[in-house]
């Protein structure tokens, strides 16, 4: 048994942690002869990173941080997680926050004691300076397309093109089993077929799609119909073509990569000019395996995966909305009139920035965030 004393303990408070050894067995005994002690109850899920919480051992980046921590399951989930465990974001913001409320005390000194000789005659203006400063900053950590809850959440990869171009066998190729029913029959796929790839570290999901075709079966239409409205959606597109098939319309604003299949046909397939994309492509063989590692490192250089990681990422709606509350605060301050105003608005901003890291009125949340973590945590 080892024993931690608050305040230095993980949650802050004294903590005495049992090391156990042997099977289920002996955990379940010891268990039942702690709870047969009167006081002695078993923990909630996550109640000692909410106690660490409540103790301002951790602000509740660092426990977002740790939940996904906990679940990362691939390396740079788990890099990008650690970085907001040890508080890489909670460092960042607390660092806006204190410019913020520094630059409001300029204002109220200057409202408050003008008449004093240590007080700049410009302090309203110095914090204004300040406050666009930090409104620049800011918008440069928002002007990041998502990556950071991307790396949390997965990449979205969808594979889409005309029936029979290989889609699915590239989807089992890729995940290396038997994912998707791969037929000669055109229009096998009615409906979407996701697997979870780690390409470069990163989580993907690789999306298998029903082929796009004018079709004259209801289900087959409600699949293309879907694979479209996903693939809108999309990271990126692989848009496949066998050479045989005429090209598909694809959706816009989408980055795409064209992949030439069944490369192992060789001369069996004619290429007709009228139907054969313009651009490079890259040529694989499900069958032979031919062209996928090119493949994967394809999409890692579609997606950007090779780009450093930043110390702070948002990596949660709620951090952006509350950041993006504050770019719009700041941003409006130059048409506030009268420094009580901006005062006002430099407080707002700021307490936008203490809500992301838990330390103003952030009840609502807490419940939402601590049920993700399992018993014991």
């Amino acid at each position: 048994m080892l024993f931690f004393p608050g305040p230095a303990s993980f949650t802050g408070e004294d903590v005495a942690e049992f090391q156990l050894h042997g099977g289920s067995a002996v955990v379940s005994a010891a268990l039942a002869m702690l709870g047969a002690l009167p006081g002695f109850r078993p923990a909630e899920p996550g109640e000692f990173t909410r106690r660490a919480f409540d103790n301002r051992r951790l602000d509740l980046t660092e426990v977002e941080g740790l939940a996904d921590l906990i679940a990362a399951e691939t390396e740079m989930q788990r890099r990008m997680a650690l970085q907001q465990a040890d508080g890489g974001l909670g460092r960042l913001l607390d660092g806006w926050r204190s410019r913020l409320i520094r630059a409001r005390a300029w204002i109220e000194a200057e409202l408050d004691f003008s008449d004093e000789e240590d007080i700049p005659r410009d302090a309203s203006q110095a914090a204004g300076r300040e406050a666009q400063e930090i409104a620049g900053e800011i918008a440069t950590h928002l002007d990041d397309a998502g990556f950071g809850e991307r790396v949390r959440e997965g990449f979205d990869v969808v594979l889409l093109g005309a029936p029979n171009v290989g889609k699915s066998s590239l989807l089992n190729a890729l995940a290396r089993r038997e994912a998707a029913i791969v037929t000669p029959e055109p229009g096998t796929t009615r409906d979407l077929i996701e697997v979870s790839l780690d390409i470069s570290g990163y989580a993907v999901t690789l999306i298998d799609t029903a082929g796009l075709r004018e079709s004259e079966n209801a289900i087959e239409r409600e699949g293309i119909a879907r694979a479209r409205r996903r693939g809108e959606r999309a990271d990126l597109i692989l848009a496949l073509d066998d050479g045989i098939n005429a090209p598909v319309d694809l959706p816009k604003d989408v980055t795409v990569v064209h992949v030439r299949t069944k490369s192992d046909l060789g001369d069996a397939l004619r290429v007709d000019s009228k139907t054969k994309r313009s651009g490079q492509s890259i040529s694989i063989s499900a069958r032979t395996g031919a062209g996928l590692d090119s493949l994967r490192r394809e999409i890692a250089e579609a997606l950007d995966l090779g780009r450093p990681m930043p110390s702070a990422l948002i990596t949660r709606d709620r951090q952006r909305r509350g950041l993006t509350e504050t770019l719009a605060a700041l941003r409006g301050m130059a048409a506030v009139d009268g420094p009580e105003l901006q005062a006002e608005v430099l407080r707002q901003a700021a307490d936008s920035l203490g809500r992301i890291a838990g330390k103003i009125d952030v009840e609502d949340w807490l419940d939402v965030i601590f049920r993700e973590f399992c018993i014991g945590k």
